[in-house]
């Protein structure tokens, strides 16, 4: 069993997002620690990005903070590496092409593997497009995980049948944010994916409740939270891990719930 698969296999998955290095990599690592102990299944660590395209202001903001603080992907793998002593559950990036591409590709995934990153997750690299990491990721078993948009209609079986590690249903249409109600028709697409995978899918994108979170577990495999983490950061800065380990088990007990 993949670690990725481990997330999925005792039930619904609760997956936090947190942007490296906001306010510095210190409280990510302190924030990290806090999620994993509070239930968190599977972790997803941005990488900053000076254009990061899918995201809101929310987590724009949380890229402009960790820029400012110095935060480059090299100092991102070596706090990855130092949480690793303690930290077992799956964990993976997500960031943007050009962050892989100007590291060098190969470069980039092999350390993923060496530091013990699980999956890379690309928002926009096409689906098209990912034969350009694809291999690279599969030599270092690395799992490149696929986003299904409102969008795909016509694509979300053939994405499906080519899934790795879990897919990521985007909620909802624009970018990343807490939303008050989501009305896209996400069962629906579930419904397309578990038809031609078993590979579990997450509904990220918009979640920021308990109640969101229990409903979005109810369609799928797990629920993606990133947003409402954030802002918990831009509030409480230092202080903020312990805050966000108890959303962590807030959100967990509504998933399982």
């Amino acid at each position: 069993m993949s670690n990725i698969a481990k997330a999925f296999a005792n039930g619904k998955a609760f997956i936090p997002f947190i942007t490296c290095g906001d306010p510095d990599l210190e409280t990510t690592a302190a924030a990290v620690r806090a999620m994993a102990a509070n239930g968190a299944d599977l972790i997803e660590l941005g990488i900053p990005f000076s254009d990061p395209t899918a995201e809101g202001p929310v987590i724009q903001g949380a890229n402009i903070r960790a820029l400012k603080a110095g935060t480059t992907t090299d100092k991102v793998f070596d706090f990855v590496r130092e949480v690793r002593k303690d930290v077992s559950i799956p964990m993976v990036f997500m960031t943007y092409a050009n962050v892989v591409f100007s590291y060098g590709a190969e470069r980039f995934i092999s350390t993923c593997a060496e530091i013990g990153i699980d999956g890379l997750i690309l928002p926009d690299l096409p689906y098209e497009e990912k034969d350009e990491f694809l291999p690279i990721c599969r030599k270092y078993g690395v799992d490149l995980i696929s986003m299904i948009a409102p969008t795909s209609e016509n694509r979300i079986a053939m994405i499906a049948k080519e899934a790795e590690g879990f897919l990521y249903i985007v909620s909802s249409l624009g970018v990343t944010g807490t939303r008050s109600e989501i009305k896209t028709d996400l069962a629906s697409i579930v419904k397309v994916v578990r038809e031609n995978t078993a590979v579990p899918c997450a509904i990220g994108f918009g979640i920021s409740t308990p109640e969101q979170a229990a409903k979005m577990a109810g369609i799928a495999d797990g629920a993606i939270v990133g947003s409402a983490v954030i802002k918990l950061l831009e509030q409480y800065g230092k202080d903020a891990p312990e805050q966000i380990g108890a959303y962590v088990k807030r959100m967990k007990d509504a998933v399982r719930g």
